[in-house]
C-alpha cells in the first residue's frame, strides 16, 4: 500500500483483524487489541494509532515493531503508526475477552465496581491484600490471596 493512499473502512477492519493476533511482550495470552493499547485505526489520513499502558513503558518500541511487521505482513506497509499519549492509557480500555484471558492467565484485571476488593484469579475468593503497589510490570501491582495463599499481579487501575 503506497503511504499517501487513503483507507476504507474494509482496510481498517483487516488491519484490526491483522493486529489481534500480535501479543502484548509481557502478556502474550493478550493482544495489544484485547488491552486497547490499539486505540484505532484512523482513515484519513491513514495511521494506527496506539497508546502504551504508561507513559515510558519498556515495552513500547516491541510493540511498535510488532505492530509494523503486522502490518507489512498483511500488506499495510505503508501505513504509519501513532503513538498517542493523550488521552491517556486507561484500564477501561482492556476488552471483556482482554480481562477474561487475564484472569485465566492468572492476572487480575482491574473492575471499577469492586476498586477496594480485589478477586483472585486462581481461586475466586475476595479475601485478598495488597503486598506491594509494584509489581513485576509498571503496569500492575503484586498481591495476595489469603484463602488459597497464592501471590498475583493485577492491573492497576488507571
Amino acid at each position: 500500500m503506497r503511504a499517501d493512499a487513503v483507507l476504507d473502512p474494509e482496510d481498517q477492519a483487516r488491519i484490526m483483524a491483522a493486529l489481534e493476533s500480535v501479543p502484548d511482550p509481557e502478556i502474550p495470552v493478550v493482544s495489544v487489541v484485547d488491552l486497547g493499547i490499539v486505540r484505532g485505526v484512523r482513515l484519513d489520513p491513514p495511521a494506527v494509532l496506539i497508546t502504551p499502558t504508561y507513559t515510558g513503558c519498556p515495552a513500547t518500541l516491541t510493540i511498535q515493531a510488532s505492530v509494523r511487521a503486522a502490518l507489512d505482513a498483511a500488506g499495510y506497509g505503508g501505513v504509519p503508526i501513532e503513538t498517542m499519549l493523550s488521552p491517556p492509557w486507561s484500564t477501561d480500555w482492556i476488552s471483556e475477552s482482554g480481562r477474561q484471558k487475564l484472569r485465566a492467565y492468572g492476572i487480575a484485571p482491574p473492575s471499577a465496581h469492586t476498586a477496594d476488593r480485589v478477586e483472585c484469579p486462581q481461586c475466586g475468593s475476595l479475601e485478598t491484600i495488597e503486598v506491594s503497589r509494584f509489581g513485576s510490570t509498571p503496569c500492575k501491582a503484586l498481591w495476595r490471596c489469603s484463602a488459597c495463599l497464592e501471590p498475583f499481579d493485577r492491573f492497576k487501575c488507571h
